[in-house]
């Protein structure tokens, strides 16, 4: 198995893995501050 490549496919791993939990975590932040500002009002 040629390294580069296998070093190409962990990048794309890392950056999906990063991507989507980054895209959860707004998320959940966003929802969060939707559901608080409910609550103060």
């Amino acid at each position: 198995m040629d390294s580069d490549f296998f070093s190409h496919v962990l990048l794309w791993v890392v950056g999906a893995i990063t991507l989507v939990g980054g895209v959860g975590v707004v998320g959940a932040l966003f929802s969060m501050g939707r559901h608080s500002g409910y609550n103060k009002h």
